[in-house]
């Protein structure tokens, strides 16, 4: 037996390849579908299953791809409806993989259809489940995602949850394994460990939501208070995950697609595609093309996008680093912007050596900012999360979170000069290069961020920890 989790950090997401006896099943696999195969053949298995624990909503799974470049059967639990050919197991189902068999739990809450496998080894024992969104570290998922769709509060959801996890999971044994769909960084719940496998009975002691004694009413009390909304390209997750997409191959073919200078600036005009820098934020921030945004590849850089680029479907036009560029195309899709137009031959410096139009944007060391804080009052943007802002910040800063800056431009004054600054820099050239964009000139940006701050003399609230359930 072979059990491996394919953890991918940028999405804080848990895929897992199981192999018995030449067969092998993958579940809830990422819109790449080559680790994979690769992984398969190297065991000389046939991918026999692609298992699915709900309809994800933060990423596209690779399901489809994956069914059909192998004949593997989509499975799916109770009450999902998919559009496409799958197999929709009831509860209780048992499914054989070699010498291993896979039982299907039901476990509705985070959404009607969402399912937990129940992986038992050779001789029968129960060894593992494969959680899903239902059963985090530290955390289960959360209850509001689904509520639209099905009609139901994120109370009633709530319930549901309850229920799975009394009925189902906890009266399994400790030594079970837990694996989780999702780690510490995913929007889809709000408290989770670090780890990324834990036994149950360890979960026990440490998750608030599997407390013994807890009422349901507790319960329902708890997994919603503190929720934040969703990211916008969610729901768009889901529809895709629930109706089909267009191969991953064909995808890449498009936006791998090298376009000099003259097509690059021809197809920006005519299509009105986003143009998208995923150059390093303080190398973007020397030079870069007008109304260009910077969301760097090496970072959160999928559900920034995400939660940042308005729709799925908007066409994008790549800035990148030499060799990236496959990689970059594939991490979108990884979250459903499908509509790479292509990316600029010869990077930044072919758009310099055409001598077209370039911006900048100013940015300070945090010593140079300690300087100017001591001679004058300044506007201070902090583009940090609430609960960072709330644990400590800068004297007078105002908190407009980047999550949801499209929805709060008007927080930020047009007049004068504005300070912005994140955690690290990452997020602060994020929100500089939106604002700029849409006719912010006056913005001077913080590299190092308040960890840099922090270090100086500039006057700081106190410290207030926060107090996760």
């Amino acid at each position: 037996m072979k059990v491996e989790q394919i953890y991918t950090g940028c999405l804080a997401q848990g895929a897992y390849y199981i192999a018995s006896e030449g067969e092998a099943v993958i579940i809830d696999p990422l819109r790449e579908v080559t680790p994979y195969l690769e992984k398969a053949r190297k065991d000389s298995a046939r991918i026999k299953y692609v298992l699915e624990t709900h309809f994800h909503a933060d990423f596209v799974s690779g399901h489809l791809d994956l069914a059909a470049k192998t004949g593997a059967t989509i499975v799916y639990g109770p009450q999902a409806n998919p559009k496409f050919e799958a197999h929709i197991a009831t509860d209780g189902e048992e499914l054989h993989v070699g010498k291993l068999t896979i039982k299907v739990l039901h476990t509705p809450g985070h959404t009607l259809e969402s399912t937990t496998y129940l992986l038992k080894n050779e001789e029968g024992k129960d060894y593992a489940i494969f959680s899903g969104d239902t059963l985090f570290l530290g955390d289960v998922g959360r209850p509001d995602l689904a509520q639209k769709a099905s009609h139901l509060t994120q109370e009633e959801l709530a319930g549901m949850l309850y229920d799975s996890l009394r009925n189902k999971i906890m009266p399994l044994a400790d030594d079970i394994i837990v694996y989780p769909a999702h780690g510490a960084g995913s929007a889809c719940g709000k408290s989770m460990m670090k780890e990324t496998v834990d036994t149950l009975g360890n979960q026990r002691t440490r998750n608030y939501a599997l407390r013994a004694d807890m009422t349901r009413e507790e319960f329902i009390a708890e997994v919603t208070d503190g929720l934040l909304p969703p990211p916008a390209y969610f729901p768009e997750n889901v529809k895709m995950n629930k109706e089909g997409y267009e191969s991953i191959d064909a995808v890449l073919s498009k936006g791998t697609q090298a376009l000099s200078p003259e097509e690059f600036d021809t197809a920006a005009n005519e299509t009105g595609a986003l143009i998208l820098d995923t150059r390093a934020a303080q190398t973007f921030a020397k030079g870069f093309i007008p109304n260009a945004i910077n969301i760097g590849i090496d970072g959160s850089f999928a559900p920034w996008v995400g939660a940042l680029i308005p729709g799925v479907t908007h066409p994008i036009l790549l800035i990148a680093d030499e060799g990236r560029e496959e990689e970059i195309v594939t991490r979108l899709a990884r979250v459903g912007y499908d509509n790479t137009l292509g990316y600029l031959k010869g990077g930044f410096k072919a758009w310099l050596q055409a001598g077209k139009d370039v911006d900048t944007i100013d940015t300070i060391s945090a010593d140079e900012f300690a300087k100017r804080f001591s001679q004058s009052k300044l506007t201070i943007a902090d583009v940090r999360k609430p609960s960072e802002y709330q644990a400590e910040h800068v004297e007078g800063a105002a908190n407009t979170a980047l999550d949801f800056l499209n929805e709060h431009l008007a927080e930020i004054p047009k007049e004068g000069e504005v300070y912005i600054h994140c955690a690290s820099g990452y997020r602060s050239m994020i929100a500089a290069s939106i604002l700029k964009a849409r006719g912010w000139n006056n913005l001077i940006e913080v590299a190092g961020g308040f960890k840099a701050i922090a270090a100086t003399n500039v006057p700081k609230t106190d410290f207030v920890c926060s107090s996760n359930k």
